[in-house]
């Protein structure tokens, strides 16, 4: 299925980049009708009930929000408050044709993907007025919601005291005040105050998108300098003086040898040869991270099998579950936070064109082997990436 750009006809990527991207929220009617009748909020509630599926329920009664995380009883989803929602995280794990529509949003990179969430409440039903860490497109699959989005905001925003979700009731000057509709979107940069409550029973879904956090990056880097520690190793600090032992107590440390460390640290970092492809694994080993374990696939493909489904008109394409990128000098690929360092050419070319969001018919593929074994070496290597959930084969209707 190939999913056009959620964009209003009058607005191109370019200008979207430039002047909503971070900037303002957007509004989008019928930006992604394909999700119009795809769950029913029976559909969130079975799900919720799923042993391994991360959901929430937020509830709220005579102001006071109370929230309870999965696994669930059946109990659990009954006799609910009035204001109530059902929050399921990762749900293009449980739903490859939702999954299917992060294609809508492929102008924003795909390492910037962090999972789909499925909103389900009541007429009445919301989560309080609030900002995200992330940006995110609000897409309304089932029935009405009013948003308002409000003024933007920042680590000194003051929410609620005494309640379990960060809320608060201070949305500034209100920029949208709208209903949307099932297939409407609304886009809403990180940081900036809005709020929905449901005008009927409602599913908004979220495709949520992150920057990683300063932990995320330092975290990642450390472990790729322990994994390339010979190549640091010889780095030494040559101390540009030293202090004498009458100068300070001699069981301090001096605030002037620390910033004597951090500057040479620093210095030693930007100036080393080695830096840079260190820092760059580590980046790239931070964004293609899931927040989200992979569920284990069923069964095994077989190469004559898979064959079979392509030559009489399926395809090959990258399952929304996985994140795939590349690097470049040197070409290095990243699947889920792991490098995969053991791919030949031909198969590091396929992984790329699959990323790249190309859909891998019998002709292409056949087309880009240079022999009858390189095929079959693809075959075999596209049946690896089957079993491991990087892929799903598409059968022709």
């Amino acid at each position: 299925m190939n999913i056009p750009f959620c964009l209003p006809e009058n607005i191109s990527v370019q200008d979207f980049l430039q002047n909503y991207w971070q900037k303002r929220p957007l509004l989008i009617r019928n930006g992604l009708p394909q999700i119009v009748d795809l769950f029913e909020p029976s559909d969130i509630f079975d799900l919720a009930l799923e042993e391994e599926v991360t959901a929430r329920l937020i509830q709220c009664h005579d102001e006071q929000w109370s929230v309870k995380n999965s696994p669930f009883e059946p109990s659990d989803l009954e006799n609910l408050a009035e204001q109530y929602s059902i929050m399921v995280q990762n749900l293009e794990q449980w739903s490859p044709e939702l999954g299917a529509l992060w294609q809508a949003f492929s102008y924003i990179p795909q390492w910037q993907r962090d999972d789909i969430m499925v909103s389900c409440s009541p007429k009445g039903g919301t989560v309080g007025k609030h900002y995200d860490e992330y940006d995110v497109f609000l897409v309304q699959g089932y029935g009405q919601r009013r948003w308002q989005v409000g003024k933007w905001c920042d680590p000194s925003t003051e929410f609620k005291p005494n309640q379990p979700i960060r809320i608060f009731d201070d949305m500034g000057e209100l920029v949208i005040d709208e209903v949307m509709n099932p297939g409407d979107v609304l886009y809403v940069p990180s940081r900036m105050a809005h709020y929905g409550v449901s005008e009927s029973e409602s599913l908004t879904f979220s495709f949520g998108l992150r920057y990683p956090n300063a932990a995320d990056l330092l975290c990642k880097f450390t472990q790729a300098l322990d994994q390339h520690n010979e190549a640091m190793a010889t780095s030494e600090f040559n101390i540009p003086f030293r202090l004498s032992p009458n100068e300070q107590p001699n069981a301090l440390l001096d605030p002037k040898m620390v910033a004597t460390f951090k500057r040479q640290l620093i210095n030693l970092l930007q100036d080393s040869d080695q830096f840079d492809a260190i820092f760059t694994h580590a980046v790239a080993s931070a964004v293609s991270s899931r927040r989200y374990e992979l569920l284990q696939t069923e069964g095994e493909n077989y190469p004559d099998e898979v064959q079979e489904i392509l030559e009489e008109g399926g395809w090959i394409q990258q399952d929304a579950n996985v994140k795939i990128l590349y690097t470049e000098n040197p070409q290095r690929i990243y699947v889920n936070g792991e490098w995969i360092d053991e791919l030949n050419e031909a198969e590091a070319n396929l992984l790329i064109r699959i990323a790249n969001g190309d859909s891998i018919s019998w002709n292409k593929l056949a087309s880009k082997a240079k022999d009858q074994e390189e095929l079959e070496l693809l075959l075999d290597t596209l049946c690896d990436w089957l079993d491991s959930g990087w892929v799903i084969l598409e059968e022709a209707e």
